[in-house]
């Protein structure tokens, strides 16, 4: 072979090699590039995607790939997106996950989904979707969540679902989806979660469910079921769910009333005897028939007998009639009170109020992690019992990750109110309806040993004080590797944005209002270095008008007290920084190493100076102005001389013997307390 030939040949080699991927990566870009048309008509969301673009290159926003490169992951969730979901998704054939949730997706369910044979999770929840599902979902083998929950779907539940062996949640909660739970779910051996709620379903609950050995949680509250619940699934305990199906009884549930004989009667006798008014039950024909042979015979010929026959006929009927008139009145009930929950404009896909708030209670979980709808990563395990903290009492203060992550939006960008090297914070909606600030702290950053780290939760929860920020509850993810603190929500945000605040402006702070939120925070921090029965003394250790959040009614808030007893301490330290800069690290830390009461207080005399100055950074003719009560120096210049003098003149005193460099010679916070008084009093 000549040299021309062998490179010929080798050209030729390379290009067959060369054009499967480069037809297969046309492919998916043709793919993406409709399915961007679809779900983002207005190119406001998805313009990143280009049809001369690499989809694995990182450019693709929410698009992620295998190591093959190609398409494996498309997470589009709470991006605002109002489009439709393309039948041309299905030419991503190595997509292992879809997550579109918390979007304005209106449209059907394309049937051509069920072609993503690798898909595993599919998150379409609180959408706008309408139609019934694609029974060809049951094809989808290696589907494990299944999220339809919070839209507008309607028609039955396919029985084609009970093929998805590996299915471990499925979740339809609040669509309008009606007829009957089919039977086979009970094949779906893997499943742990089930949620039917807020739909229109009828019929009895099928005695499978309770067969299935991974189930955890059945929620099967507000339709019409009827019956008696099968008596298996009393092992799920408070996983049990059904209240408000008016037919619907079981004995040992503790939100179901006891069965009756009539309750039997639903199953087993209703349906023959709707069908014998319509002149087709068999059952009772026969009986007829039979009664009418038997008095052929000489043992009938008693006539005495046989007025009893009409009479019991007459009360067997009435009893049918008042019984059937009940349940369909019941029946009736309830459907004209789930019309807020079942019935909602098409053009509106927002949830009412009290929708809202049993959402969030059943939200959804994280797309792109281990998923975890129990408590996940359990520091409150055996490992921590014995160190003398009721277990009881954390257990109030516990949420589950699909609690936060509904709260959040699935940590949505948009909800986002802070990010620092070692937490984030989300603005989030409780269950209940309330506003929540939710930090979120990587595992890492966490104190190691566990026991450390529960006596620091336990301490968070511990705290009660109309100064401190309270602690709504905490959640942690061994899957996401984090652990979440609930807060409740200050709606004027932090002291910060009150300083440094240039002409007259509706921000800027009056007198009396500067003067109490120093009062409010010298009585946090009093709170705080108080020992009491349940609490030992607390050094915040980071104090700042950045820690400092006011509420609506201008009442100050000390945030993130005793959260270092939960990190580690080389954490703590790496927030010094801004600390130092600001100017609130006491002197004898950098000797030392050691916080104490009275570094607090040195950062508290900082903080009075701030409010007084109006200003973030304080320089030193501040300092001597308030040592000789020279107001220019130190006092706000917004305020236009509207404050008082011996008031301003007595915290100018107060700050520096605060800030004194010596800490002995530091007042404590009690006798600071005491000098706020008379200076209130005498003002």
């Amino acid at each position: 072979m000549g040299i021309s030939q062998f490179l010929f040949f080798l050209i030729l080699l390379l290009f067959t090699f060369y054009l499967p991927l480069s037809v297969h990566g046309n492919t998916e870009v043709r793919a993406l590039m409709e399915l961007k048309a679809s779900l983002d008509p207005t190119n406001m969301v998805l313009e990143s995607w280009k049809s001369d673009g690499d989809p694995c290159g990182g450019s693709f926003v929410g698009v992620a790939c295998n190591e093959h490169r190609k398409v494996a992951n498309i997470s589009l969730q709470g991006k605002g997106l109002s489009g439709k979901v393309s039948p041309a998704v299905a030419g991503l054939k190595c997509l292992s996950g879809l997550y579109l949730h918390y979007n304005s997706l209106s449209g059907e369910i394309p049937k051509e989904l069920s072609n993503l044979r690798e898909l595993t999770d599919l998150y379409l929840n609180v959408n706008n979707l309408s139609g019934s599902i694609p029974p060809e979902i049951g094809n989808m083998a290696d589907l494990q969540v299944l999220q339809l929950c919070c839209n507008q779907l309607t028609g039955n539940i396919p029985t084609e679902i009970g093929s998805l062996k590996k299915l471990s949640v499925l979740a339809l909660q609040y669509n309008r989806l009606d007829g009957k739970i089919p039977a086979s779910i009970g094949n779906l051996g893997m499943l742990r979660r089930l949620d039917l709620s807020y739909n229109r379903l009828s019929g009895a609950i099928p005695t499978t469910l309770a067969d299935i050995p991974q189930l955890e949680i059945l929620e099967i509250r507000n339709n019409t079921l009827y019956g008696s619940v099968p008596s298996g699934l009393k092992r799920l305990n408070g996983g049990f769910q059904g209240e408000n199906n008016p037919g619907l009884c079981g004995t040992g549930f503790s939100t179901l009333r006891d069965c009756t004989p009539f309750d039997g009667l639903n199953i087993n006798q209703l349906e023959p005897f709707r069908s014998h008014l319509n002149g087709t039950a068999t059952g009772v024909t026969s009986q007829t028939s039979n009664i009418q042979g038997d008095c052929n015979h000489t043992d009938c010929s008693n006539p005495s007998r046989f007025p009893k026959i009409p009479v019991i006929a007459g009360i067997i009927t009435v009893s049918f009639v008042f019984v059937v008139g009940g349940f369909l009145a019941f029946v009736h009930y309830r459907r004209q009170k789930q019309k807020i929950g079942n019935t909602s404009d098409p053009s509106d896909g927002r949830l009412s109020t009290d929708q809202a708030k049993e959402f969030h209670r059943n939200g959804s979980v994280s797309p792109l992690v281990t998923l975890e709808y129990s408590y996940g990563w359990d520091p409150l395990g055996d490992g921590w019992k014995g160190i003398g903290f009721s277990e009881e009492h954390l257990n109030k203060f516990r949420f589950n990750l699909e609690e936060v992550e509904s709260a959040t939006q699935c940590f949505s960008e948009m909800n986002l109110l802070g990010r620092s090297n070692f937490s984030s914070v989300y603005k989030g909606i409780l269950r209940d309806g309330s506003l929540v600030a939710i930090r979120s702290i990587n595992v890492t950053s966490c104190k190691s040993e566990e026991a450390e780290f529960v006596k620091g939760l336990y301490l968070l929860t511990s705290l009660r004080h109309e100064n401190i920020v309270r602690l709504r509850g905490f959640c942690c993810s061994r899957g996401r590797g984090e652990c979440f603190l609930m807060y409740d929500f200050a709606s004027k945000g932090n002291l910060s944005k009150y300083l440094d605040i240039e002409g007259g402006g509706e921000q800027i702070l009056d007198w009396s209002t500067r003067i109490s939120i120093i009062n409010g925070i010298a009585k946090g921090m009093e709170y705080l270095h108080r020992s009491e029965a349940n609490k030992q003394p607390i050094v915040h250790r980071n104090i700042s008008v950045e820690k400092v959040f006011i509420d609506q009614q201008f009442n100050p808030l000390i945030a993130d007290s005793g959260l270092h007893k939960i990190l580690a301490d080389d954490v703590v330290y790496s927030t010094l920084k801004v600390s130092a800069a600001m100017g609130y690290l006491a002197p004898e830390y950098i000797t030392t190493g050691r916080f104490t009461e009275k570094t607090d207080i040195f950062a508290f005399g900082v903080i009075i100076l701030q409010i007084l100055s109006g200003k973030l950074q304080l320089t030193s003719s501040m300092r001597l102005g308030a040592e000789s009560s020279k107001f220019e120096d130190f006092i706000d210049t917004n305020l236009r001389g509207e404050f008082s003098e011996s008031m301003a003149a007595k915290l100018g005193k107060i700050a520096l013997s605060c800030t004194h460099e010596h800490p002995d010679d530091r007042p404590s916070m009690e006798t600071i307390i005491k000098e706020l008084n008379d200076c209130n009093v005498s003002s």
